[in-house]
This record gives C-alpha cells, structure tokens and sequence, in this order.
C-alpha cells in the first residue's frame, strides 16, 4: 500500500479531540488478493506527515467497516500508528457496513459462516506484503481486533508474523463451527503464535460477556501461558460485551477509557 493516487484523492485531516491525539489522514486503497475475483478495499488512517511510523491492521466487528470501526482506526492513527482496515467480508459482500441491531446481527452471522481460513489467511497476508512495501511504515505490524476482529486477530496471530495482537472481546475461540473455529475450535491453534516467536497479546473482556465468555477466558489464561505467549488478560466486573463500542447502550465509559490506555500503551510506537 504505497501513498496511491486513491489515498491522496480521497485524504482528509482532521483534529482528534482525545487528549494526545494529533492529526489524522484518513483514505482508501485497493490491495489484490491472489484468487480472488476483485481487489479488497482496505481503509487507511495515519497521521500527518512523512513517517515511519508502526502499522495496525484493525479487524472490525461482524458489522463490517462501518463509520464505527473507521472512527477506531483514526483513534489509533492519532496515537502514531499507521492504522489499516481490510473488507474481510469483500468476496461476498463488498463494503458491507451493518448496524447493531437484531437485523444487522442476523446478516454478520450470515457473512461470518462464509468466511474461510484460507482465504482470511490469503487477505491477511495480502495487506501486510503491501504494508511492508510502504515507504511510510516500519518494524513489524501490530493488529487490533474488536468481537470478531478479535478472533480474526487471534488467527492472523498463528498465521502470519505480526509484533502485538490486542484482541478485545473476541468471541468464539473456544466454540467450534463458528467463524474461523471451523473445523476445530480456534484457541487450539495458540501454539502457533509462540512458534512464530516474539508476538505479544493482551486480550480485553467484560466479566458479563455472553460472548467473550468467562469460560473461554479462563482457557485462554491457561492456553497462552502453557504455549509460552507473553501475554495480558484483563477482565473487567459487572462488564458486557461491547463496552468500547461508544454509540450502542453496551458502552461502559470507564472500562473503556482503561481499556484504551492499555490498548495505546500496548502499541505505542517503540524506539
């Protein structure tokens, strides 16, 4: 993903209002994926001017790339990080942007049964070859992945080389038959992320998560640290699933700013 006259075309500046926050140049690019039938457009967020800085790829929540996860994208640009959301969902619903209600659930499921290891694994390394490939990018990329961003990123974590995977209430990496814990449940792949050496996880939950589940965060504690992952789980009481989510009544304004603090100091930029 070199600055592409597509970028440069479609970039806006604006000024975060977080505290630390500077500015943020948002656009778009198309990345070619072997195999598939059309390029995956991927959304780009950055900071203002030249670089290097650290790449994040963010994987979104079943909703698709909504003005949500892009706003999540900008917030991380404005940390110093290049940040990247790839259309996952760009073989059969290209630029899917849901809502998070009963309609907009029923239809992410429906997506997420279509996705394959295979070819998640294939868009993956896609973008980070391209990453790489930037003039404006260095060291090895991160990833943050929110619900099913965050089971993305844990698979992302086995399958290619990635510094830090924040995977914040990822659902289903203990329950077979669903998303990317097909054939068997994805939490049994962890292995693979120390086999690749040097990849750091934090993994953020709600104690009242019906989907990031206590008991799913129990094996992941035991699973990360009998594979040898450096690795942080944090767990916050009487918290649901979707809590950094700031325009749905799941928002837990608290648990969110903690959340965020670890997130940025987790992927803050290192010498």
């Amino acid at each position: 993903m070199e600055q592409e006259a597509v970028m440069q075309q479609d970039a806006a500046v604006r000024q975060e209002t977080a505290a630390g926050q500077g500015a943020v140049v948002r656009g778009s690019v198309a990345v070619a994926v072997p195999g598939a039938a059309r390029p995956m457009a991927v959304y780009v967020a950055r900071p203002a001017g030249k670089g290097p800085w650290p790449a994040v790829v963010v994987g979104f929540e079943m909703f698709g790339v909504t003005p949500y996860i892009r706003r999540v994208a900008d917030r991380l640009a404005g940390l110093g990080l290049l940040a990247v959301v790839p259309d996952f969902y760009h073989r059969t619903a290209p630029g899917h942007s849901g809502t998070a209600d009963a309609e907009g659930r029923a239809r992410g499921l429906e997506l997420i049964g279509r996705l394959t290891r295979e070819e998640v694994g294939a868009d993956l390394e896609a973008v980070l070859d391209r990453l790489e490939r930037r003039p404006d990018t260095r060291g090895l990329p991160s990833m943050a992945g929110f619900s099913l961003g965050g089971h993305l990123a844990w698979f992302a974590a086995t399958r290619v080389p990635l510094a830090a995977v924040a995977a914040v209430y990822p659902g289903w990496l203990d329950t077979p038959g669903t998303a990317l814990s097909r054939p068997e449940a994805l939490l049994g792949l962890t292995p693979r992320i120390a086999d690749r050496g040097g990849c750091r996880v934090l993994y953020l939950a709600g104690a009242d998560d019906h989907v990031a589940t206590p008991e799913q965060t129990a094996r992941v504690r035991e699973r990360l640290a009998s594979a040898g992952v450096p690795h942080e789980v944090v767990v916050y009481p009487g918290t649901p699933h979707g809590f950094l989510a700031d325009e749905r009544d799941t928002y837990r304004p608290a648990a969110a700013e903690d959340a965020w603090r670890r997130i940025a100091a987790f992927l803050a930029p290192r010498a």
